[in-house]
């Protein structure tokens, strides 16, 4: 078992089992030494539904944060997939990138994009530090509240 694993099972969270897609598009991409994962959204833990509509609306910020984090997971678990189960294969989270799915007035996405940034710290130590961006945005696929994508040198 890979570092990040162990330190993700001490923190008392698991990676989800995500059924393949049959979307035009790869969850990951690997070109030379660079995993780009595709944008996760908060799916194999529970319901999507449970996860859909506007933050500063219909969600509430500490609700957001869970989301995010779930979407963080599934970013670990393509990760994971793409390293062929060793995570310590990763060198460096090199950027994040959050989408918040955001009522007008909503301006703390940063906020939301925090609990995924911890994550990665916490799962990868200081590979885990990376750039961010943290964007408010009308609405999202399946109408989730938080899609995260990212960016990893292996």
């Amino acid at each position: 078992m890979s570092q990040a694993l162990k330190k993700l099972s001490e923190k008392g969270l698991s990676l989800p089992h995500l059924e393949p897609s049959n979307a035009l598009f790869m969850p990951y991409s690997i070109s030379n030494n660079m995993v780009y994962v595709s944008g996760q959204l908060p799916l194999g833990f529970g319901d999507v539904k449970q996860h859909v509509g506007q933050v500063g609306k219909d969600i509430d910020i500490e609700r957001a944060k869970q989301i995010a984090k779930i979407c963080g997971l599934n970013v670990i678990y393509r990760m994971n997939q793409a390293c062929h189960g060793d995570l310590d294969l990763v060198k460096k989270c090199v950027k994040i990138t959050v989408f918040v799915n955001s009522s007008p007035e909503f301006t703390d996405q940063p906020l939301v994009a925090n609990v995924v940034s911890q994550l990665m710290i916490d799962v990868f130590g200081e590979k885990g530090e990376h750039a961010r961006s943290a964007i408010g945005v009308s609405q999202l696929p399946l109408g989730v509240a938080v899609e995260v994508e990212a960016i990893f040198e292996i």
